[in-house]
């Protein structure tokens, strides 16, 4: 039985006037500003490019590691980027890579997705399970996965080889071009392709929330994947990309990190940055208490080689 988806430096601002860029960068670490990389926002509302800047600089002002942001407001035309192009062991953040994949592969021929390919699609994405995404990945194959990264502009993103879907290497950049063509229409992914896409992202088990939706107000809807690897060089690796809209806004955040001394110090940067994004956009509603760092992972290690 087929499931019936269709799938046919600080510098000041150079000019604060409503409805002009404004660019802004700021060092993310005051102490080495000549050789660490900034945070760098542009925005077409006054004033919001230097706040966004100057509070996601404040939010990692303390953090240890290599953190990466990225976050594109539709609304505002407001940019911020930190480290936009260095790479980065996706660990389970592939997996909206894979379903996007699986759904562009289909539209090909287009066909439905077949009930097994449906279910191990819910299961990769709401659990995050780790046996779907082999069968998926295995599936595709690596030239499947590539055609669909040269489809969608995702330059940059190199497939893990060996079967190891996990060190796929991403980076800001890719993974901010994939959730704008889950959020908007385009000719790589249909419509009913990027609903499905979304809910599923809707619909993350609950311990799996953290991340970007991390001061996310109430009113707002949220779609999240995330990411958690430990490797033997550099610590943990811990990923969150999160699509939102709502409060007069349509925004996308991904956060990258690695050098973490454990997963929960990885989640709580990330919701350090996800936290005043949230709030510089949506200055006048509440965050939500949704969602709370997990210490405990609730998905499989995913598979990397020994040594």
């Amino acid at each position: 039985m087929t499931r019936h988806i269709s799938l046919r430096a600080r510098v000041l601002p150079v000019a604060a006037a409503a409805g002009m860029l404004v660019p802004v960068v700021a060092g993310a670490a005051p102490a080495s500003a000549a050789t660490t990389p900034q945070v760098s926002c542009t925005s077409g509302q006054a004033g919001l490019a230097a706040k966004l800047q100057r509070d996601i600089t404040a939010a990692l002002a303390t953090r240890t590691g290599t953190v990466a942001v990225g976050l594109r407001d539709r609304t505002t035309n407001t940019t911020c980027t930190l480290r936009a192009t260095s790479s980065y062991d996706s660990a389970s953040v592939v997996k909206v890579t894979v379903l996007a994949t699986l759904l562009w592969d289909a539209k090909k021929t287009n066909r439905y997705l077949t009930s097994r390919e449906s279910s191990l699609a819910t299961a990769m994405i709401t659990k995050s399970d780790n046996a779907a995404t082999t069968s998926l990945w295995n599936q595709l194959g690596v030239t499947k996965v590539k055609g669909f990264l040269a489809a969608a502009g995702m330059t940059r993103t190199v497939p893990g080889s060996g079967g190891y879907w996990g060190l796929t290497q991403i980076n800001v950049t890719d993974e901010q071009r994939l959730l704008s063509l889950i959020t908007a229409r385009n000719s790589v992914l249909s419509d009913n392709s990027r609903a499905y896409i979304l809910k599923l992202m809707g619909n993350v088990v609950t311990s799996q929330k953290w991340g970007t939706p991390a001061g996310a107000p109430s009113t707002v809807s949220v779609h999240v994947k995330n990411g958690w690897l430990q490797r033997a060089t550099r610590g943990w690796r811990v990923h969150s990309i999160g699509t939102f809209k709502g409060g007069g806004h349509d925004y996308t955040i991904t956060v990258l990190t690695d050098g973490n001394s454990s997963m929960s110090y990885g989640v709580n940067t990330i919701q350090a940055v996800a936290k005043v994004i949230h709030r510089d956009l949506i200055p006048t509603a509440t965050a939500a208490s949704r969602y709370t760092p997990t210490t405990t992972p609730k998905e499989a290690y995913v598979a990397v080689p020994r040594g």
